[in-house]
């Protein structure tokens, strides 16, 4: 009991570790002491933490990169996606305008086609216009307002948007920055070719009503002509004269050629052809009647003496008077009833100083007893021109105006054709 508890004695110190290591003859030993334990247990220890420590950061290094390349992979997948689906929505647009453009300049070059076609009807009118204001019709058509320059007919989407933008009365507004930038992202509105429709459809209307106020104009211009035309036929028709007599065509007017097909004619050009024939016909019954004598030789003057049989002054017996005299004194003016050709121009027998003037169609005009002739043989006499001046030579009783009018020589009662000659200068001034 006493031995077992000697053992533990306070204070007394256990014994110490040694660790001795033999190598053949030499022996040497190490007392190992117990901070040197702790040491090296410690050391241990944050040798194997450092190592854990270690381990962890490596797996867990592996697992953060690992996540953030896919997180930086999905990141840019979606990206792609964006912009992929962005350049398939300015390709969208793009397109878009493209055909609008297309639209626009389609659209432009048929407005500019069809004002340049009335322009240019407008134009062939000009000839056919000029002649019938000469005929006394009233020529007043109507004509588009502008007309395109040469270089218009080359309409951009630029030019065509701000050509429709002045059509409308709005300035073209110009694409800001932000709306460029949002253009991927801005809902679809109306288009460019929505608004060229709405805008082209008020332009054709107008271009219409141009177009048809022409064509009424030229059919009231046609119908005057045909129908002045016809009152001027009628009245020559009663004194004998045919308008639409025929020359026949000699032999060395014979043409030819090889066949083609004929081209087809537009309303436009079949009302121009009507109006153009229409005038033709004016034309010819108004030269002719021109040239005709429906004049008066002695405009005021008092008839006193008509056609037909009388009682011949100088042999107081019946005898045929061939025209009608007018009372005027010595050195009045005597006028030519028609357009013509002086045949001729002297004394002649009982007619005194006498001028004779051919208006063809075999009609002639005789002026006698003058006391003086202005005109020679040849010359060209119009309507109205003074070609001498009353007298009393020849023949004659008195000064006076001695008129006959001869068709082929034969005499015709001159105020058939004075009477007729009032009735036309309503319709050939």
């Amino acid at each position: 009991m006493t031995a077992r508890t000697g053992n533990h004695v306070f204070g007394k110190r256990r014994p110490q570790h040694v660790i001795i290591l033999a190598s053949g003859d030499k022996i040497r030993h190490m007392t190992v002491r117990p901070w040197m334990a702790a040491l090296a247990f410690c050391f241990c220890g944050v040798m194997t933490i450092g190592y854990l420590g270690a381990t962890t950061y490596l797996v867990m290094r592996d697992n953060l990169i690992g996540a953030s390349m896919a997180r930086q992979a999905r990141m840019q997948h979606v990206y792609e996606d964006r912009i992929a689906a962005l350049r398939a929505q300015v390709d969208r647009v793009t397109s878009r305008q493209l055909l609008d453009q297309q639209v626009v300049e389609e659209k432009v070059e048929k407005l500019l086609e069809q004002q340049m076609a009335l322009s240019s009807r407008h134009g062939r009118l000009g000839a056919l216009l000029d002649r019938a204001e000469q005929s006394g019709l009233d020529t007043e058509v109507p004509v588009p307002s502008a007309r395109p320059a040469d270089g218009a007919k080359q309409a951009s989407l630029a030019g065509g948007i701000k050509a429709i933008e002045s059509l409308l009365g709005k300035p073209a507004a110009e694409p800001q920055g932000s709306e460029v930038a949002a253009l991927g992202y801005a809902p679809a509105g109306e288009s460019v070719a929505d608004r060229t429709d709405r805008i082209f459809s008020r332009v054709t209307i107008s271009l219409k009503d141009i177009e048809q106020e022409q064509f009424d104009r030229i059919r009231d211009l046609t119908d005057g002509a045909v129908e002045t035309a016809d009152k001027i036929e009628t009245i020559l028709a009663r004194n004998g004269v045919d308008v639409h007599q025929e020359t026949p065509v000699a032999a060395a007017d014979a043409i030819g050629g090889p066949y083609l097909a004929p081209q087809p004619a537009t309303s436009f050009e079949d009302s121009l052809n009507g109006l153009d024939g229409a005038l033709a016909r004016l034309e010819t019954a108004r030269e002719t009647a021109t040239d005709l004598p429906f004049g008066n030789p002695a405009p005021g003057r008092d008839i006193t003496s008509g056609f037909g049989n009388r009682r011949d002054p100088f042999l107081g017996r019946l005898a045929l008077h061939a025209g009608i005299d007018f009372r005027s004194p010595v050195g009045g003016e005597i006028r030519a009833s028609g357009r013509g050709k002086v045949i001729t121009a002297g004394s002649v027998g009982g007619y005194g100083n006498m001028v004779e003037i051919d208006h063809g169609m075999g009609f002639t005009t005789r002026y006698g007893h003058m006391s003086r002739i202005l005109v020679k043989v040849g010359d060209e006499i119009a309507p109205g021109d003074v070609i001498g001046q009353s007298g009393s030579t020849g023949r004659s009783t008195g000064p006076h105006i001695h008129y006959e009018v001869r068709r082929n020589g034969a005499p015709i009662d001159p105020m058939h054709f004075v009477n007729a000659g009032l009735k036309l200068s309503a319709l050939i001034d």
